[in-house]
């Protein structure tokens, strides 16, 4: 699974990449480029990849939580 700071990063290159494009259309680079680093990294900090679900892996996170449970009370 990719770190938040991975997903954050491509968020902000990708970002990066459409605000130079649209800042070479408009003849504004600088600030297309601040907006697109601005929309990336509100992007990329908000992906999440989803969890495989798989029965093995259920029921040990399923343990995990009844341990933490027991042991708080």
């Amino acid at each position: 699974m990719k770190s938040k700071s991975q997903l954050t990063g491509w968020g902000i290159a990708l970002g990066a990449a459409v605000g130079v494009a649209l800042g070479v259309a408009a003849g504004h680079v600088a600030i297309w480029m601040a907006i697109g680093v601005a929309i990336g990294m509100a992007l990329g900090s908000t992906l999440r990849r989803k969890a495989i679900n798989c029965p093995q892996c259920e029921a040990v996170h399923r343990a995990h939580e009844e341990e933490n449970f027991q042991a708080r009370s």
